[in-house]
């Protein structure tokens, strides 16, 4: 399979999984899972974006990767959202929903990252966000399966809170790795990290 049908295979799962997802975070009120929904929705926008832009030449897809950088940002917002109506009026999720649906999410994820690692160091900033999307949406989804663990032993609000967090600091990390290879592809050496 290539590039462009690999990726569009992932977007179909993510998109899927999205609707999925995003009913159950509405329906329990999760922080954590509706930053996840949001960055199901995220990957799948990537990685139709990849599936377009993958024949084109390497300015074009540099400017495509910093695009999508951008759009890595999206389940930030999601989580500060989520957050701050979780902070008005509390209210523990399902402890059986979070740990279901994240199984349900790591098994779609694992599968996206499996199909799109050989092409993480072959499909320049492209293929390497399509990647750390997948990558980080497994990690995101021990996390949630572990936060309805806790909760069900201890009912509260914080470890899906901090889960949530999580959540939008690897979509930090993502972003600027994402960006970082993007400027290379497009010839631009990178921005120094502050020390």
């Amino acid at each position: 399979m290539n590039f462009r049908t690999t990726a569009l295979l992932v977007a179909a799962l993510n998109l899927l999984w999205f609707g999925v997802e995003v009913a159950v975070a509405l329906s329990v009120r999760s922080v954590a899972l509706l930053a996840d929904s949001a960055d199901f929705l995220e990957d799948a926008s990537v990685n139709l974006l990849v599936a377009v832009a993958a024949g084109w030449p390497a300015p074009a897809r540099a400017r495509v990767g910093m695009g999508l950088a951008a759009l890595l940002l999206v389940p930030v917002l999601a989580f500060l959202w989520t957050l701050g109506r979780q902070l008005a009026d509390p209210q523990v999720p399902e402890p059986a929903a979070l740990s279901t649906v994240g199984a349900g999410a790591l098994a779609i994820n694992l599968a996206c990252a499996v199909l799109l690692a050989r092409f993480r160091a072959t499909g320049g900033s492209l293929g390497r966000a399509a990647f750390l999307s997948a990558r980080n949406d497994a990690l995101a989804n021990l996390a949630i399966i572990a936060a309805g663990f806790v909760t069900l032993a201890r009912p509260s609000i914080w470890p899906d809170l901090m889960v949530g967090l999580s959540i939008a600091v690897l979509n930090l990390d993502s972003a600027r790795e994402v960006l970082a290879a993007a400027r290379a592809e497009a010839g631009r050496p990178p921005r120094p990290c502050a020390k």
